[in-house]
Parts: structure tokens; sequence; C-alpha cells
């Protein structure tokens, strides 16, 4: 399968008459961009307003964050499954406005949503800080339910991404990357002396609002399977989680997984990389042994010599990352696995609430448990009040002057477990 992703520089973003891009500029309608929201009978009301990097800006409680893109050619649509119709993604051509995001963020769902700072030091630890945001401040009705009020506003974010994307369709865009790979036997054949490499790709599915959706199907009723890694790239797979902000995978990173992308950067130079696994982070036991059972056999099903496995999420997903370890090791598939680590607040404390001496290769995202004072900003993009609330804050973190002192577990995208981050730590 070959994917061409057609990126669009965008310099900045601004109001505007007319929703569409010119000479690197992003213009949106505000009217229609509300108007698009409040279809959705849950929402009360939306603001919109933009971040721009260097803001002295503060975006509070991130919920989701998307990359507006839309389908030039090849089959299906953005958000197959969700906001089009089921169709195999992945082919053809995509347009990307790159540097663009949509921010959805507003009263808290549960306790797990994040920060977003445009500038100061926790500008430092959210590569959102660097592109130009358009939030949608979502306000639903009273009496919503959690899980009703999660879908409104992730569908909200996926509905604006759509609708600013295909501003980009007839324009020819500033970089174009390609990406392809080929059935199963063709592939290994064309590297028959590069060593076999895939990518185990766990997704957060314990409920209770920690869901993710591929092609538009919760992904704790799926057993483990196959995917062409541009289906990842083309909008395969969605967001709708409220983990702690500092490892939750947002749309966005589903979109730009740095670990598909660098694959691809080696793929037919040091090794030969067949595909995706994904698989899912459940709660009960016997769904952590089925699923690792299947990863490891599909593992083994390819011919892998080595596999990267990524988690999403902390604590009782630990359990899964090192079930598959050991059952893909077990096999003689040499693993990795990218994590992060709560390790305390000075850094002395267990790591994983799960170990075993066949995860012995390991990236970390960082210690999400390390503390930070964010600086007061000069606008609010949000609700500032339910910082002490959120993971990772605590009753004082919100201090008088508007300032924060919390572990940078409330900061989004912190220690990101896909790498998508400047944190790490490096073993002697």
């Amino acid at each position: 399968m070959k994917l061409e992703l057609g990126k669009i520089n965008i310099k900045s973003v601004r109001l505007g008459n007319k929703t569409e891009v010119k000479e690197g500029i992003l213009t949106i309608n505000e009217d229609c961009i509300k108007n698009l929201v409040l279809e959705d009978e849950r929402i009360k009301s939306v603001k919109v307003e933009i971040a721009t990097p260097g803001d002295k800006t503060r975006i509070t409680p991130v919920k989701d964050v998307i990359e507006p893109r839309v389908k030039v050619s090849g089959a299906g649509g953005m958000f197959p499954g969700v906001r089009t119709k089921i169709d195999l993604v992945g082919s053809g051509r995509t347009n990307v406005l790159s540097g663009v995001a949509v921010v959805t963020c507003g009263k808290i769902v549960g306790f797990q949503e994040g920060i977003i700072d445009m500038s100061g030091p926790g500008a430092d630890f959210t590569p959102f800080s660097q592109t130009c945001n358009v939030c949608l401040v979502i306000e639903p009705f009273d009496g919503l339910t959690p899980y009703d009020y999660e879908e409104a506003a992730r569908n909200a974010g996926l509905r604006i991404a759509e609708y600013i994307g295909d501003t980009g369709k007839d324009i020819e865009p500033d970089i174009l990357e390609v990406y392809e790979t080929k059935p199963l036997l063709e592939a290994i054949a064309e590297y028959p002396d590069l060593p076999k490499v895939g990518y185990v790709y766990m997704l957060q599915t314990q409920g209770l609002l920690h869901d993710t959706y591929v092609y538009g199907v919760d992904a704790k009723k799926m057993v483990p399977t196959i995917l062409y890694p541009t289906e990842v790239m083309d909008g395969a797979i969605i967001s709708g989680n409220c983990v702690s902000a500092c490892d939750k995978n947002t749309t966005y990173h589903h979109q730009n997984n740095p670990i598909i992308h660098d694959l691809y950067e080696r793929h037919g130079k040091d090794l030969n990389f067949l595909g995706v696994i994904i698989t899912n982070e459940t709660v009960y036991l016997a769904d952590k042994e089925r699923s690792s059972m299947w990863t490891a056999k599909l593992c083994k099903y390819l011919g892998l010599d080595a596999a990267i496995i990524s988690q999403e999420g902390f604590g009782n997903p630990d359990t899964d990352l090192i079930m598959n370890c050991k059952k893909i090791e077990a096999l003689g598939i040499k693993t990795v696995i990218v994590t992060d680590e709560y390790a305390g607040r000075d850094g002395k404390s267990q790591s994983l609430a799960d170990a075993d001496k066949a995860a012995d290769a390991v990236v970390t995202g960082g210690n999400a448990n390390e503390v930070i004072l964010l600086p007061p900003m000069d606008k609010i993009i949000g609700i500032l009040k339910y910082t002490d609330k959120i993971a990772g804050g605590f009753d004082g973190s919100l201090r008088p002057d508007g300032s924060i002192e919390a572990e940078i577990q409330v900061i989004t995208g912190s220690t990101n477990e896909l790498g998508f981050n400047k944190m790490t730590a490096v073993g002697m």
C-alpha cells in the first residue's frame, strides 16, 4: 500500500470572512465553525480562539489535538467509520495542513486532561506549543453524561479538522512524502538480507473514558490484528481517551506516529519494516493473556526478527507491556519497549508497575512525576479552575497569581510513549 502525504506549510492562522489557505496563511470563518459544532444538540456553546507559538497563552483542560487533513485521491476519507463511510485508507494522496492543530478543550470530562503552554518553561515539554492552534472551547448542556460529552467533544474536533483540512484539497503541497509497504511476501523478498522488524502498537482501551477507536470501532472489542503502517498515517486510529495528559496519544500523535515514521526512514537501509500489529490494553487478566498471546503469535507469523513495542498510559497497561515483551521474546524475537516512568518526584521509585528480565532494551519518555513551576499567562483559553483536580495537580497547584506548581504529568504530551517529546534517559 502506497501513501503520498502532501504537506502544506502553514505560517499563521487568523479569523476572517472565509475559510481558505493563501500563501501559507490559514484564514478561518468563526461563524461557520460554530455552526458546524452546534449541529450536535449535546453542545450548548462553543468559543473559537487562536493560540500562536510564543503567545503568553495557556490552553486547558485539553481533550484532544487533531491535524487537519484531506483526501485528494485514493479510497476512503478522513477518520473512516466516524466522519466518513467505512473504506480502507492508507493509499493515494492526502494533503496535510502542516503546522496547524485543532485543540478541543473546556469543562473537564474526567480528571486526566491537560495543559498546553504556548510559551515559557511548559512550552518546552509539549510539541503543541509549536503549532498554530485552532481551539474549540466546548460547553455541554447541563446533565449530559461524561460519555456523551466526551463523544460530542471528540466528534466536534474531528468535524472541524475535516472542515479546515478541506481547504488544502486543491493546493500544491510544499513537500511531498511517499510511504509504501508491499504485501508480505513481496516485502520479505525485496530485502532478504535485512532484519525483519515490526511494530507492536498498544492502544489505550481500559474503558471508563480510556478508549481508542480503529475505523470507528472501540478497540477494546477487538483482538490484535495487522495494519499497513500507512493506514495509521491516514487517520484509521483516533483518540477517545482521558488518560493522563503527559502520555496520552492524541489523534495528532496517531496521525504522526514517530515510530512508524522512523521505521520507514530506515526501511531498506538497515532493516525491513514489515508492518504494524495493533493490540489493546484491557482490564481483566484473561483479556490481557489473550491479547498478548495473539500479539506474539502475529509477530511469529510475520517472521519478525525484532519488534518495537510502545504502550499508552501507565500502571495497569504496564502489565500488558511486559506480557507482550515476555511472550514475544520467548519466541526468539528481540524486543525494544517504549514507555515512560512514574518514579516519584525524586526519581527513586520503581518506574513501572511490572517488570521482567526480558525487558532489557527500553526507551523512556521521561519521569512524569517531575515537578515544574509554570508561570502565569496573559491569556487563558478554556477553564483554569480545574488545575488542582487534573492528574499531576494537587490541592494548591493553582496559585493566586495564576502560576501552577504541578507534576509534568499535567502537560499534554510531555512524556509521550511514542517518543513524540524531548525527554528520555540514558542508562549507564
